[in-house]
């Protein structure tokens, strides 16, 4: 079970609260950003186009994916996970990043 926390913003959209728990598994039994987000796009459809661009499947601006106190937003897509976020110790965050000053 991965645990994936969204930004307030992305929760309201998906009408969640709390952290998203989902089952993931990738083509070839490793999960990766792209098997959680395409599973987190899956199961909550208006989510579609707003973490990554629907065409590209790249990561919008101002989006950061973090996990285990590292951030992952410039990791391959197709990079497997942390064990720690695999076995559901460690949450796979979605943040929304801040600009300007």
């Amino acid at each position: 079970m991965i645990r994936v926390l969204l930004p307030a913003h992305l929760k309201n959209l998906a009408h969640v609260t709390g952290e998203v728990r989902l089952e993931v598994t990738g083509p070839d039994g490793a999960v990766t950003q792209r098997s959680v987000l395409d599973a987190l796009e899956s199961r909550y459809p208006m989510l579609l186009g707003t973490i990554r661009d629907r065409h590209s499947g790249k990561r919008r601006p101002f989006v950061r994916f973090y996990a285990c106190e590292e951030d992952l937003s410039n990791e391959s897509p197709d990079a497997p996970l942390p064990e720690e976020v695999v076995v559901g110790k460690e949450p796979f965050i979605v943040l929304g990043a801040m600009a300007g000053g």
